[in-house]
């Protein structure tokens, strides 16, 4: 249950990260995401991205339940967003239809970068230096890499008839980046082995 609570936190914190991205989707937005990854840090939560490179090989199943309750913090808020007279949908609904029409190959390499840069980040934020943090989550939304915990929550937001029109297309490019993510992790531990 402690894991459940952390990693649904942690999607929380994604989930508002998110939210003020869709509200300002500019480099200000992707500035401002970083308090959600700042935020996950500080409080030690379990977030996909911020485990899955520290993860020992025993633990893999735990991964699962970590991105299962990051899944359901984002939920909690793109349920909140939809009480919002943004446009806030509609800019989800482009983020996604961007993702898909990548294709899920493309965005399993892509999501690569994100997990590299996470993972690099915490690196740094478990040794007391934030900057990382604040230069590397701008970086990967300005570069276009899918994050895992992100994009679910970009993913809840958008229209529900949407959503029903491309669910199997969703699902293939969101497996897809979920083992990009998980590569670009561990993407130290794999070239450079201890």
């Amino acid at each position: 249950m402690d894991t459940l609570r952390s990693s649904f936190l942690a999607g929380i914190c994604i989930g508002i990260a998110g939210y003020g991205y869709l509200a300002e989707k500019s480099i200000i937005g992707a500035v401002l995401f970083a308090f959600g990854l700042l935020t996950v840090v500080h409080y030690g939560l379990r977030l996909y991205t911020g485990t899955a490179g520290f993860i020992k090989k025993n633990e893999v199943g735990k991964l699962f339940f970590i991105l299962f309750g990051n899944i359901l913090g984002c939920l909690a808020v793109a349920l909140m967003l939809r009480c919002s007279p943004l446009p806030l949908q509609d800019t989800a609904q482009s983020i996604l239809a961007g993702r898909l029409a990548t294709g899920a190959l493309r965005g399993g390499v892509l999501a690569i970068g994100c997990g590299f840069i996470m993972t690099t980040a915490v690196t740094f934020a478990r040794k007391g230096q934030n900057l990382p943090l604040l230069f590397g989550v701008p970086l990967f939304i300005m570069c276009g890499f899918p994050h895992c915990v992100a994009d679910i929550f970009y993913y809840l937001c958008v229209p529900v008839d949407f959503l029903a029109e491309n669910w199997l297309a969703i699902l293939g490019f969101y497996v897809s980046i979920v083992i990009g993510n998980f590569v670009g992790c561990n993407l130290y531990r794999i070239v450079i082995r201890q």
